[in-house]
């Protein structure tokens, strides 16, 4: 059985696809450092050319909202209806918003 405290730490990979615009989760990799998750994650998330870019975040740096808040994390939004671009009509030749 291994040591857990001898194990490689976590990273998170992210991939930006060669037509996309931002990064997706794409899976994780051990590694013993942050050029070694560079390199496992094309490793493994990018051998057939899929991506352009790779992030890498170590998975302890990750804070998460807790799913029994989501109410009262998420409920102040509703009310400002501001922020939602639904009274503006978009020409047809602007791309990506």
């Amino acid at each position: 059985m291994s040591d857990p405290k001898k194990e490689w730490p976590l990273w998170e990979v992210f991939v930006r696809a060669k037509n996309g615009l931002s990064h997706k989760h794409v899976g994780s990799v051990h590694a013993a450092d942050d050029r070694m998750a560079i390199e496992a994650a094309r490793d493994t998330y990018t051998r057939r050319m899929e991506g352009v870019s790779l992030w890498v975040v170590p998975s302890a740096a990750i804070v998460a909202s807790d799913p029994a808040e989501a109410g009262p994390l998420f409920e102040p939004a509703e009310d400002k209806v501001y922020r939602h671009p639904t009274f503006y009509v978009v020409p047809d030749n602007v791309k990506h918003i």
